[in-house]
């Protein structure tokens, strides 16, 4: 009898093979106390297992192949800086000579404490990082257990095109996976954002994650069929089904080739109207993604990762070099640098902070937190400034909500333009400003934002999960997420309206502008700069080449008037036929 299980799709493809199961499971942490003499012989034993993790994960990137894109070892490089970092090597020593603990126990006491300091991070995307810290901690628990390591099961059991259904995986586990072939994954947990979720695209792997307790309904070596578009599983297919979905699966195959071809292809409509296309990038490394699709620039250079994991805010001069170094890699394409979007219920290390905070999506963050300490912003401010000498450099503010924030914004930018002309160092003086709007509030103040700013950029991801009061990464309530609701339409179409009357540019940097079911959509409300992730920038491409506006703004007009999702999303089933 065929079974459908449901998950998140977070890597598009068919694939069709034999079911493997492996579940990871929690290590049972023994707890127990030391006598003092054996303290310094406690230490050198977390010592070593720390090291023995950091020697496994430079085994594995040195396994990649040449010529793999380097975004697929920087995942296992931010592994290799979360080990090497004082979070996790200073952090449980002092625990063991402070508590006189084990060296498990020492860890697991960090692993708690960081965990807690991720949940309550506001941004959805910075909250999944939790993943990360995780998978690196396993790794030396496992040591430190003299555990057999995953990694050799994984590579034995991923021959012949398997489909691994598991509860979680690492990134260093899933490159290993890649270079034995695996055909598919399938986890219980992880969401779209996750580390796993963004290599599997960049790997083209198929997954879906989310799909609890998926090996209480299959069996080992039962063939599978994983869809990562839709997010679903097929198990117990007759002859014909699986034939069904090997046809698909080559016409995948032959999409995703016609795609690579639209490379160096213009994104222009079918009646003349150019759009452009930026791409999301998080790190220098990811320069090299945008580039093998093609990007016209960057539309949102996520900064934060600078300053996480570390001890310390990174100085003027390091994030010069890190966004000069972007920047000289565009060859003058535009490049806009997002300032800081952290929040005060975090530091920089990861450690708890100090007091809680009731409700930190709606606290101190962002552009508000830069403004209380202005010591932490203008070193970046001058940063940027120095990196606009280099190219077309366009900064970001976050989360805006008053226009009080961008004029306390703007002067802080001409003290710091003032200082680098006081010390002869170079800068573009007319470097362009612009807000996100991805508060209720600045959307419907859109107007008065674009009179002041140089361009807009709309944040979809908080936009609306700020309009409809749901988390998105809460699976209780996520299904109240929902990018269709007219509130957030409304609210997109009066932004886009305010930057045509004021003459700037509106981009769109969050999710929905990466979701090839509303690339229509958006052109029809007026859209014509999209930010999206590297490896859907060329599907999104596709159909705008192969769209005529008018049409599709009279479908967009319906579609506002509309009180209701599910004729929203009727409409835009007829849209994208």
């Amino acid at each position: 009898m065929p079974v459908a299980l449901h998950g998140t799709g977070v890597s598009r493809g068919i694939a069709l093979g034999p079911a493997r199961l492996l579940q990871r499971g929690h290590p049972e942490i023994p707890e127990y106390v030391l006598p003092a003499a054996l303290i310094e012989e406690e230490v050198a034993r977390f010592l070593g297992a720390l090291e023995t993790a950091r020697a496994q994960l430079r085994a594995i990137r040195q396994q990649i192949p040449a010529g793999t894109p380097s975004d697929i070892a920087a995942f296992i490089d931010t592994h290799l800086l979360m080990l090497e970092d004082a979070t996790l090597a200073t952090v449980p020593v002092d625990l063991i000579r402070s508590e006189h603990c084990n060296a498990e126990w020492a860890l697991a006491m960090q692993q708690e404490a960081l965990t807690r300091a991720f949940d309550q991070m506001d941004d959805a995307y910075l909250r999944t990082r939790r993943d990360d810290v995780e998978h690196a901690i396993m790794r030396v628990q496992q040591i430190l257990l003299d555990q057999t390591q995953r990694e050799e099961a994984i590579a034995a059991e991923a021959e012949g095109g398997r489909i691994i259904v598991t509860d979680d995986l690492s990134p260093g586990e899933l490159v290993l996976l890649h270079q034995h072939g695996v055909a598919a994954i399938v986890t219980e947990h992880g969401g779209p954002m996750s580390h796993v979720a963004i290599l599997a695209r960049s790997l083209g792997i198929p997954a879906v994650v989310g799909m609890h307790h998926a090996w209480q309904y299959i069996r080992d070596n039962e063939t599978l069929v994983v869809d990562g578009r839709q997010g679903v599983l097929l198990a117990g297919l007759d002859a014909a089904g699986l034939a069904f979905y090997r046809a698909r699966q080559q016409q995948e195959k032959r999409a995703r080739a016609a795609l690579r071809r639209l490379k160096d292809t213009p994104a222009v409509t079918t009646d003349g109207t150019p759009i452009a296309l930026f791409a999301n990038i998080e790190l220098p490394e990811d320069i090299q993604a945008a580039r093998r699709v093609g990007a016209a620039g960057i539309g949102l250079y996520r900064t934060e990762f600078l300053y996480m994991n570390r001890s310390a805010p990174p100085d003027e001069e390091e994030q010069y070099r890190a966004y000069s170094k972007v920047v000289k890699a565009l060859k003058g394409k535009p490049v806009t640098i997002r300032t800081l979007d952290l929040g005060a219920d975090k530091t920089t290390d990861g450690a708890a902070p100090e007091r809680g905070v009731t409700n930190p999506a709606l606290g101190l963050r962002a552009v508000r937190l830069c403004l209380r300490e202005p010591e932490l912003f203008r070193p970046q401010l001058r940063a940027i400034l120095r990196a606009s000498a280099h190219g077309q450099v366009r900064l970001l503010i976050p989360m805006i909500t008053t226009l009080h924030e961008v004029r306390q914004v703007h002067e802080l930018i001409e003290e710091a333009k003032a200082e680098l002309r006081q010390r002869r160092q170079p800068y573009a003086a007319d470097i362009a400003i612009g807000g996100m709007i991805e508060v209720p509030a600045a959307a419907i103040c859109a107007e008065d934002f674009a009179r002041r700013l140089d361009f807009l950029s709309i944040g979809t991801n908080d936009l609306i999960q700020y309009t409809l009061a749901a988390d998105r990464m809460d699976d209780a309530i996520n299904h109240l997420y929902q990018p269709l609701h007219p509130a957030v339409l409304r609210l997109i179409h009066t932004t886009l309206q305010a930057g045509r009357e004021a003459g700037i540019p509106v981009t769109m940097c969050g999710e929905m502008a990466g979701d090839p079911l509303l690339t229509r959509l958006l052109l029809g409300l007026g859209l014509t700069e999209f930010s999206v992730p590297p490896p859907v920038l060329l599907e999104v491409k596709r159909i705008i080449t192969d769209s005529e506006l008018e049409p599709l703004r009279r479908v967009a007009r319906s579609i506002l008037r509309q009180d209701d999702v599910d004729q929203s999303a009727a409409l835009l089933a007829e849209l994208n036929d």
